[in-house]
Parts: C-alpha cells; structure tokens; sequence
C-alpha cells in the first residue's frame, strides 16, 4: 500500500513537470480624459472610470522547451502596427517565435482608442490626436514589458480543461422588412460555449484561469463615458475574487454578431459578467480533463480581397453628405493617388495544439458565430477553441452568409474600419483553407 502511495506521489510529481507556466499583470487604464472606442455617437472623452483595464499574459513552457504567451488586453483591439512591433520585440528580446505570441482583445466599447484602429469614426483635433497615439505607443512597450515578467516567473504547472455555457449573448442580426438590422434575433446562430483552462500550481491551487465567450462587450453603451471592462472586466474580476491568487484572462470567441441581451446599464454589466463568472466557477469545481505536451503552433497570413470597386465608387460618395462616409472616401481616393489602391487587406490566422487534448484557433478581426460554428463541425476530432479579435482587428469578417444578406457586419462597418468596402464572395472559402493549413501543421485532424 505504502508502494502504491509513493508511485502515485511520484506519478503527480511528473505530471507536474510536464508544464511550467507563468503569469503577469499590467495596468493599461488610461491615466486622464481620452477618446473611447466602439461607437461613433460619442462626441467627447472619457469621464473617470468603472473599473481597471488590464493587459495579462500566461506564458507556458512544455517538457521539451516548446513555449506560448498569450496575452489578453481589456481593449477594443490591437491594430496590426501594434502588434507586429510587439511581436518583432518580443522575439529579440526572449525568441519567440510569432506563431506562438498570441494577443487576444475583449473588445471592450468603453475602453479607448487604440491609435490607429478606427480613425475613420472620430474626429480629433491635434491634442486628442496626441493623447491617443501616446496611450498606443505606451501601450507597446507595456505588453512587451508584461510578456517577459510571464516568461520570468514559469515554475511548474498542470493543465485541464472544460467547457461550460451561459446564454446572455445574441445573435444581433434583426431581420426587418428593409432588410437586416442591428436588434435582437433569438433565431439567430449563436455560441454559448463558455471554454475553461485552468493553470494549477503542483499543490493544486489555481494559478490561472484562460476562459472564453463569444459575445461583444456592449453592455455599456454609447451613452457611457467611464471606462471599463464591460461583462468581461467584471468578470475577470469575479474569478479572482473566488479565487485568490489566480489570475483570470478573458478570451473573445467569434462575437462579431453577437451581443448581450438586455444591456445599456452598469448593473447589466455586472450582472452578465457575474453570470459567467459562476459558470467559470462552477467548471473549475467540477472534473477538467488534463491537458498534455507538446505546444504546437503555426501562424500563418493570408490577403483577403475585397469586392471591385474604382475611383468613381469613392468620388460619388465624396458627395454624400455622411461625415464617415466621406471621411472614408478621401482616404481611399488617396490611396488611388498614390497607386496603391486598396483591393486586400492582410489576414492573420494561428493555430496551438496541445498534444491531442485541446486546440486553440485564433483569428483576427471582427469574426461572426458561423465561422466558430462551421470549424467544429469540420474538425469534429478536436476539442476545438475558436478565438476571434486575435493579432489585429482591421475589420469585421463576415460568412458568405452574412456578405449575402447585407448589413452592418457585411457592408456599413468597413466605413468606420476605413476600408473600401465589402469582401469579395470567396472571403470565408479563403479563410477556412488557411484554417485547415494551420491546423494540419500542428497536427489536427479534420473529419470523422
């Protein structure tokens, strides 16, 4: 008996070793007044805040020396510029590779402008102007700053997951006699998955909890001038609440359609961020299968083209009298002046696996439900994380589906994300033959 004790204490001893994990925190709230992001009706600055924002990093390192960060951010989004830079001074300074930095923002509506992503919906004068660029080139040194106090703190570590589900989010695309509009569909595709991976330190207490949703971070609306963390900050702050010590990351899932149902309160707010708190809480409480080494990752960019369009397109909308719209038209007829008109945008997708336990696709920009939905269906072998909002935010991305049936997700949001107009038809059939080249790379298998 006393043999069996020792052999199960060793045995705990080396599953402990399989992983090192390490965590860091930074405080990203904007010190005074500055321009918020998400809705173009605002028309002045911040006025103090609700809660903390927060840039947090997990670094893991598996038994091999195969190592990922990734890093969440209380943000509307991080603009490729940023993250590129980020990621270069990242791999100087500790040699990470890029497929295995993975930056995630919640998308938060009442947080601020995170220069230069969508200039097109503001109007700035040069002082605005100056705060916002400061707080993003600040903000660059402090995930940089906040990926190596990760990587300097790894010890040993166990990971497990689960998945749970909460059902506050919505599908937001209203079908209206004139067409589709931003409302509420309860017939609409939505994800109420609700992924749970908890990081425990060798005597079993958390370390980390990396959990996700597929739901904007709306709660807040454009009424609202305090910053905060919308649901997902609350949240956050929930966990660690219930969890002393353990520092909580929340991942966007595919939530470009998606929005919580009701909203336009702080208590609304609270209240969904606490619902998805206890259904986290309640995982953890349960049984999470273990997660084993290796980390594979791949990164991978593709050019998603838009529809055609000429110089014409943009010189009729100089006339159209919406300040956004012409805002949008002049810096596309800039770019015909310039001989670079802007007929693709690049498209970043990644992939980490580990060993055949869980895998996690990140995907950038705006992406609505049907891409999250359709991916599990085509990798039904995988326990499969899709996570939008992940290493740019340039724009939404639409299903064929949704570019067919028109609306803001599919047309009118390009305007304030300054791009030309809608994808071309082939934009999903492109981004799921990059999904299944970077799911193949690190090992996943597609069909039944």
């Amino acid at each position: 008996m006393n043999k069996l004790l020792v052999l199960a204490a060793l045995a705990g001893a080396l599953s402990a070793q399989e992983f090192k994990a390490g965590v860091a925190r930074l405080n990203i709230t904007p010190e005074g007044p500055i321009w918020m992001s998400g809705y173009a009706a605002r028309n002045k600055p911040s006025e103090g805040k609700l809660t903390e924002l927060w840039a947090k990093a997990l670094a893991l390192e598996d038994n091999k020396g195969g190592r990922l960060v990734v890093v969440t951010v209380d943000l509307i989004g991080l603009p490729r510029s940023l993250a590129e830079e980020v990621a270069a001074r990242v791999q100087k300074q500790w040699g990470l590779d890029r497929a295995r930095l993975l930056l995630n923002a919640s998308h938060t509506h009442t947080g601020p402008v995170v220069y230069p992503n969508l200039m097109t919906m503001f109007e700035l004068d040069a002082a605005q102007e100056g705060v916002v660029r400061e707080y993003a080139r600040g903000l660059a040194d402090k995930l940089v700053e906040v990926t190596g106090a990760a990587l300097g703190d790894l010890a040993p570590a166990r990971l497990a997951f689960a998945q749970g589900q909460v059902g506050f989010a919505v599908n937001r695309r209203e079908v209206t006699p004139n067409g589709i509009k931003l409302g509420v569909n309860p017939a609409g595709p939505v994800d109420h998955s609700v992924p749970v991976v908890r990081v425990s330190n060798p005597d079993g207490t958390t370390k980390a909890v990396l959990f996700g949703y597929a739901c904007h971070c709306t709660t807040l609306t454009a009424e609202h001038y305090k910053i905060s963390g919308d649901y997902a900050g609350y949240a956050q702050m929930e966990i660690e609440r219930v969890h002393p010590g353990a520092t909580a990351m929340f991942l966007t899932l595919c939530a470009g359609d998606q929005n919580p149902n009701p909203r336009s309160s702080e208590e609304l707010a609270q209240r969904h961020g606490r619902s998805l708190a206890e259904e986290v809480v309640r995982v953890l409480g349960g049984e999470l299968k273990p997660v084993r080494p290796p980390i594979r990752a791949a990164f991978q960019i593709v050019e998603l083209r838009f529809a055609p369009h000429t110089r014409e397109t943009f010189e009729k909308e100089l006339e159209s009298g919406d300040k956004f719209r012409v805002a949008r038209a002049r810096q596309m007829l800039k770019a015909y002046d310039e001989r670079r008109p802007v007929r693709q945008v690049p498209y970043p997708v990644q992939a980490v696996r580990f060993n055949a336990d869980l895998a996690l696709l990140a995907l950038g920009g705006e992406v609505v439900v049907d891409y999250a939905l359709r991916a599990k269906r085509e990798f039904p072998r995988e326990t499969l994380v899709v996570a939008a909002y992940s290493n740019d935010v340039m724009c939404y991305i639409p299903s064929l589906r949704v570019l067919r049936e028109g609306g803001y997700e599919a047309d009118s949001s390009m305007i304030y994300y300054g791009q030309p107009g809608p994808f071309s038809e082939e934009v999903e059939e492109t981004v799921f033959k990059t999904i299944h080249q970077v799911l193949r790379r690190v090992g996943a298998k597609a069909g039944r």
